[in-house]
């Protein structure tokens, strides 16, 4: 399978990128959108060349480090899928793959593809924690939570944080990302204690830092996680709750 291959070179967040051209003769269909290019640096280590720069850790789809835009799409071009989980199956011999770096004013470059994320850590710093006496732990039904809240929040803190939802989004936004952690939290019974502070403070951060969310639905679309679109509701819902409850809720 061969394929052309537009790859975004660029040194640091000061510097001017630029796309490198690769041909790639040799390509199998079953390698991953990573195992591809884990290939073309294979090739430029053994040529003496510097190997192209970028993020992966699990390749499992859990760790949500492998964020990149292939031909102008985070991840790539299946539904849901994060870039490790992405097989070439869906390019056609000849094809070209255009290949960079999410793109978001919220995401300074590092090095080549790899980009700043820790915008996003800074939005879960403010909020993305729960508050319980420390000590032995109670009996696992001592806090009961019914069937429909504890499915409801495991579906929301499947969100691994890779950060494709704001490269999608026109806006850079980061409402699905952190209406899923709100979500979570709050149907949390150890995460009621500082919901009111949470949602404060975690949507005053991502109001500082991030775009507004016009409900496109670009963000659900790429999400790996299945992140619904229903999760931004929650940052409206829940900082509503906490002007009414109060500063100290």
């Amino acid at each position: 399978m061969k394929l052309h291959l537009e790859i975004w070179r660029q040194a640091d967040r000061n510097s001017q990128g630029h796309f490198e051209s690769v041909d790639v003769p040799d390509a199998v269909e079953s390698m991953s959108i990573l195992e591809l290019l884990d290939h073309v640096n294979s090739g430029y280590v053994e040529a003496g060349k510097e190997p192209f720069a970028f993020a992966s850790d699990c390749r499992e789809g859990i760790c949500g480090t492998c964020g990149l835009l292939v031909n102008g799409r985070p991840h790539g071009p299946d539904k849901n899928k994060p870039a490790c989980q992405q097989r070439l199956f869906s390019f056609n011999d000849g094809d070209t793959l255009k290949l960079e770096p999410l793109r978001s004013a919220a995401y300074p470059v590092i090095k080549d593809m790899v980009v700043d994320r820790s915008a996003l850590d800074r939005v879960m710093e403010k909020g993305g924690f729960v508050s319980i006496m420390a000590g032995t732990a109670p009996d696992a039904d001592h806090l009961l939570v019914n069937h429909h809240d504890a499915e409801l929040a495991l579906d929301h803190a499947a969100c691994i944080g890779c950060g494709a939802c704001v490269a999608a989004c026109p806006n850079g936004a980061a409402h699905l990302f952190t209406g899923a952690k709100l979500v979570h939290l709050t149907l949390s019974p150890m995460g009621r204690m500082e919901r009111g502070r949470r949602a404060r403070n975690m949507v005053d951060e991502i109001e500082q830092t991030f775009g507004p969310c016009s409900l496109y639905g670009e963000c659900a679309d790429v999400c790996p996680a299945g992140i619904p679109l229903t999760a931004v509701a929650a940052i409206t819902k829940e900082r509503a709750r906490a002007a009414l409850r109060g500063k100290d809720d």
